[in-house]
Order: C-alpha cells, then structure tokens, then sequence
C-alpha cells in the first residue's frame, strides 16, 4: 500500500513538472501589454489613456493619433500578454473612428441597436503569467483598441 501511494505521488509530482511552462514561442519583453503575435515576432500595442468625454446622450473615448503605429494584416489578429497588474479576461476590443487627428469610440448612455458592442474574443492561459488572447471574429480593417474594464487605458492597433 506505501509502495502504490509513493508510485502515485511520484506520477502526480512528474505530471505538474511536464505541464509547467511547456510555452516555447515568443515572450512579451514587457507585463501588462498586449503584443500582436506575427509568426515568432511581437509587435507592442500602442498604450496610452482614453480622454473620456460626456454629453447629454453618449460617452466619448479619444486617443490622440489618426492611427495606431502598432499594425497588423491578419484579419483575425492573435496577442500574447504577460501579466502582472492586467486580467486578461477582463480585455475588451473596439473598434474606433477616424475623426480628425484622433481616434473615438462613441458609447450611448442607453444601450441600443446601434450602439458598438465588443469584440468576441477567446482568452487562453499558455504559460503561468502568460496569456494567448484572440480575435474570434474577422476584423474589417482599421482601427481597434484593447481596454480593460472599468478603465480609460487603451492598447490600440490597425488592421490593414
């Protein structure tokens, strides 16, 4: 009975060593960033803080810049994150509007059928601390933003 338990002691203990960081891709160089995974390259998300603005009817997000620096040509774009801070289940994507020199999303105050609704997406851990977030619909191309909830912090890209 000792010799059977110390068999499956030992199984159990080589199982979590083979199941720790088997991840051998690309790691973000930064936490808390999304990076555009291309092949075996990562291209930094453009960060910055939505300037948030209220009228009568809707809420206005901006980001300064008529287009993010950070691109990409997939359609269906794929981010790794390492996080520290950031949940990455708690990421939403939209798409945002050229207006001007800056990017804005418009958000009504009453939920409507016009109003923009985030992007599905699938997140996935792939390592501890590491997280393989993907676009689980065909983007247009133009200009997205990552953001996590309850905050203005902004990870913008383009698709082109």
């Amino acid at each position: 009975m000792l010799m059977m338990t110390k068999l499956l002691l030992s199984l159990a203990i080589a199982g979590t060593l083979l199941a720790q960081d088997r991840y051998k891709g690309p790691r973000p160089p930064k936490s808390d960033i999304p990076y555009l995974l291309h092949a075996n390259q990562l291209v930094e998300t453009d960060s910055s803080e939505a300037q948030e603005s209220k009228n009568k009817n809707d809420t206005v997000y901006t980001v300064p810049g008529a287009a993010a620096k950070a691109r990409t040509p997939l359609a269906e774009p794929i981010f790794l994150i390492a996080v520290d801070k950031l949940s990455a289940e708690k990421l939403s994507c939209y798409r945002m509007e050229t207006k001007g020199s800056s990017r804005q999303l418009v958000l009504p105050m009453k939920a409507g059928k016009n109003a923009p609704k985030p992007l599905r997406m699938n997140v996935t851990r792939v390592a501890d601390g590491l997280y393989r977030v993907e676009l689980a619909e065909t983007l247009a191309n133009g200009e997205y933003t990552l953001s996590p909830e309850g905050s203005n912090q902004v990870f913008s890209f383009a698709v082109y």
